[in-house]
């Protein structure tokens, strides 16, 4: 889902929120309100234009797709009621509810989704996730403007039936109609208004909540839509955002009562409760993993060897138990645990890809170094988003490399968006980054395609891309597996990227809220929550 901030969950209200949940339960009339934190300003909240979790935890509260996932991770109805599916996988017919609405009182139709998908793809969006909508026949072709937007496989031929062609059968398709790139938009608000995104007071949405209020780098408010066809299960009136990128502000805030719902925790507080009982205390699965990208078109970055030797110099037990705190897994891949393979799972069955080697590591850095013509590494510097937790790591890093090769690398921290904006640039040596599966199968984790939308390591090999396209062509569970595990190996062997570990899900709840659960690829979840 993304591009993973790996952010907060949690804010503080205005005074009259706070006045109007003091004394807590039993009081019918007071308005329920959850407080939290996203931590960092979304760049949009435009469904084809979204590319971060600091985006799309709001999205998933104020959109749904054709379908969605309970707390087991089930795909249950959404806006559709129910589809059917051709025998060869190809075609897909989705039959939306009746009496939709948007949260501005229009009536939501399957024109809608086809509207939405094909925005998404029209290559005047530069929309990151356009690939998503690649599955769609015709869709890649469309966006590269090799095609047209009328041969893309997506039409509403009623107000209720959505008719989906796929380019070539995709057995996570359904998955993936869950994601907010799938979402619908208004069609009439975006040709009226093509920034009804940008603002509160012109937003429009088809989700559980609607948004009211946005103070740019400040707070965002979301309230429940009575135009939302579930409305009657929202328990909820309201939820607060705050945007604090302190962790540990936010979490100061949460002790004190000002917000309900805590995530990140500072590292020092996850290491504690950890190991505590704390009720409050819950640890969710996650699949994710947190790593560098390396800018293979700088020097020496280009070179594998010296990419390698880096890889291999740092100690990634020591970050995930002294460092982060969560009980992360060290990671020596990029697919994280939790994915099904043909048998068993998929990282269980794939192992260490490669080991931490201190004196392989100076070996192949002075060989790297000097196929480039250097005699020591330039100055370079760790590009990371603004939270403690990214800082301590970053500066763990800074350390391993400066006593296992007597390398000297500077710290750079950036606000989330200006981040990201670097690094689609270019405009970096090394960079903090993370991945939420998208959906659940080791494909949403290939993201190192030649000019792939995520391809930040700016790598290219034809033989990644091969098993790719060959993962890609069939149905047959073992072949795609099969071709998945090649290609993860490819990559890490000229490892343009470095994984550190795979990510947990350690966050806080006040005990007087209930219902908050957490996906295995999304943040907390609290559509169906409750506060007494």
């Amino acid at each position: 889902m993304a591009i993973m901030l790996i952010l907060a969950a949690c804010n503080g209200g205005s005074k009259e929120t706070s006045k109007e949940n003091e004394g807590g339960s039993g009081d019918s009339s007071k308005e329920k309100v959850l407080n939290v934190n996203n931590s960092s300003e979304p760049g949009s909240l435009h469904p084809a234009n979204a590319q971060g979790t600091h985006e799309s935890w709001i999205l998933e509260h104020t959109f749904e797709g054709l379908t969605k996932k309970t707390e087991e991770g089930k795909i249950v109805p959404g806006n559709a009621e129910s589809w059917k599916i051709s025998e060869d996988g190809l075609k897909w017919t989705f039959k939306l509810k009746e009496g939709l609405k948007w949260s501005n009182g229009d009536p939501l139709t399957a024109h809608d989704f086809e509207y939405a998908w094909k925005y998404a793809l029209k290559p005047e969006t530069a929309a990151d996730y356009a690939y998503q909508l690649y599955y769609l026949k015709g869709g890649e072709a469309y966006n590269s403007k090799k095609g047209k937007e009328e041969d893309v496989g997506v039409k509403a031929t009623d107000d209720l039936t959505l008719e989906v062609t796929l380019e070539k059968p995709t057995p996570y398709f359904l998955d993936l109609t869950s994601f907010y790139t799938f979402y619908p938009i208004d069609k009439k608000v975006q040709e009226e208004n093509p920034k009804w995104a940008l603002d509160a007071k012109t937003h429009v949405s088809n989700g559980p909540f609607k948004l009211t209020e946005w103070k740019h780098k400040e707070s965002l408010k979301i309230e429940k839509n009575e135009n939302y066809y579930d409305k009657d299960k929202i328990k909820l009136d309201a939820v607060n955002f705050a945007l604090i990128e302190d962790e540990n502000t936010a979490w100061q805030m949460y002790q004190s009562g000002e917000l309900d719902l805590a995530y990140p925790l500072p590292v020092d507080i996850q290491g504690q409760m950890v190991n505590s009982d704390d009720k409050e205390f819950k640890m969710g699965k996650e699949l994710a993993v947190y790593y560098y990208n390396f800018n293979t078109k700088v020097k020496p970055f280009n070179n594998a060897k010296v990419r390698k030797a880096l890889s291999m110099a740092i100690e990634r037990q020591k970050i995930t138990d002294n460092v982060a705190q969560g009980g992360q897994k060290p990671a020596f891949g990029v697919v994280p645990p939790g994915i099904p393979d043909a048998s068993g799972d998929f990282q269980e069955n794939t192992g260490d890809l490669f080991k931490e080697d201190v004196t392989e590591a100076k070996k192949l850095l002075k060989e790297g170094l000097a196929e480039e013509g250097m005699k020591k590494l330039p100055d370079f510097s760790i590009l990371y988003n603004t939270l403690d937790s990214h800082k301590k790591i970053a500066e763990a890093v800074q350390g391993m490399w400066r006593d296992n090769l007597g390398v000297e690398v500077t710290l750079e921290n950036a606000e989330f968006q200006v981040k990201l904006d670097r690094e689609k640039a270019g405009d970096f040596e090394i960079s903090r980054a993370g991945w939420v599966g998208d959906y659940v199968d080791p494909m949403t984790f290939m993201l190192w395609e030649t000019d792939g939308a995520y391809n930040d390591a700016g790598w290219s090999n034809k033989e990644y891309d091969k098993l790719l396209n060959e993962a890609k062509s069939t149905m047959e569970p073992k072949e795609r597996m099969d071709a998945l595990h090649k290609a993860e190996k490819v990559m890490i062997d000229e490892m343009p990227i470095l994984p550190v570990y795979f990510y947990t899900k350690p966050y806080m709840v006040k005990s007087n809220v209930t219902g908050v659960y957490a996906p295995i690829n999304a943040y907390p979840n609290f559509v169906y929550a409750d506060k007494k």
